[in-house]
């Protein structure tokens, strides 16, 4: 078979996509239809190969489903023989929703399609208005669908396991934060318990106006960064300096509002949350210390009042005899 044609019997020519090719399927019927016929009817297209295993009644088909894994399911339904509506739940708990299921009956599918998705089928064909292309479309087309949904649910378990990392380690760097403005107030022996307590005590004693205006700066430093907010910065640290805010104070500040607006958006975005805010208080800590630091130069050394030109000469004038 040459490469052309290698192609053509992979691949459907059909706008809108192409088959797998190769497919394994368990037939599920009851004792008077047997898979034969519908094993020669995929034998007759050469759209995609399809292994069919046959399982005679309920027993047989669960016990092979236990056993193997299989592309999907086809169930006959014979209500006198096998219902299966009612085996849909025993396949649905023993493979939960992973199993591609399609049921194939002689009742209308207008009557049975929406009795057969209730049930949890992926779809429902007539015998007599189908062809065996069609039913190969239809089983890839539900092979396709729990193979997205079986990704998207590894996406959000990844997605949850990451937040959780991530707010695990939010807490664990709030809480080194916290044991270093333990530290620094020398209690370096009191139980977290009395640290929250006592760093809460800090913040309680500060005014509301001046919490209030950092929890702002916070909201506004995690949506914009600290960058665009200098000006704003640089006014919050002149009321620190101007109530003489120590650095455990301010720190203290930092934390209680900090932790207030992670326990108000919960584990999503934490982990930005705190990169953010940590940048906050560097820059905030740095102006407040440059402040601090130019208010202790001028209590060193007060400003002198410098003599204007020439006044010097008219005083040594003043003090000669005789003038």
């Amino acid at each position: 078979m040459n490469l052309t044609a290698q192609l053509h019997h992979d691949l459907t020519a059909t706008t809108g996509g192409c088959l797998p090719p190769r497919m394994r399927i368990l037939f599920i019927s009851g004792p008077a239809r047997t898979g034969a016929w519908l094993a020669e009817a995929f034998a007759g297209d050469s759209a995609s190969e399809v292994v069919l295993e046959p399982a005679e009644g309920i027993a047989e088909g669960l016990g092979r489903l236990r056993e193997e894994l299989f592309d999907a399911v086809l169930v006959s339904h014979e209500p006198d023989q096998l219902d299966a509506l009612e085996l849909m739940d025993a396949i649905r708990a023993g493979s939960g929703d992973e199993q591609p299921v399609i049921i194939l009956g002689e009742e209308s599918s207008r009557v049975m399609t929406a009795l057969c998705y209730e049930a949890g089928a992926d779809g429902y064909l007539c015998i007599h208005e189908t062809t065996t292309r069609a039913l190969i479309w239809t089983v890839s087309r539900a092979m396709e669908r729990h193979e997205l949904l079986s990704e998207n649910r590894r996406l959000q378990q990844a997605r949850k396991q990451r937040i959780q990392q991530e707010h695990d380690e939010v807490q664990r760097l709030l809480q080194q934060q916290r044991a270093m403005l333990t530290r620094a107030a020398g209690g370096n022996d009191c139980p977290s318990s009395v640290d929250d307590r006592c760093h809460k005590e800090i913040v309680e004693a500060l005014p509301e106006v001046l919490v209030d205006h950092y929890a702002e700066l916070l909201r506004s430093s995690v949506i914009m960064g600290s960058g665009h907010l200098t000006e704003e910065m640089d006014e919050l640290s002149e009321l620190f300096a101007a109530v003489r805010l120590s650095p455990q104070q301010a720190l203290a500040l930092h934390l209680y509002v900090l932790e207030q607006t992670i326990d108000g958006i919960g584990s999503r975005s934490a982990r930005h949350v705190l990169n953010r805010a940590d940048m906050l208080i560097l820059e905030m800590m740095l102006s407040l210390a440059s402040r601090y630091r130019r208010q202790l130069i001028d209590s060193l050394h007060p400003p002198r009042q410098q003599m204007l030109p020439g006044f010097d000469r008219w005083l040594s004038e003043l003090g000669e005899p005789g003038t």
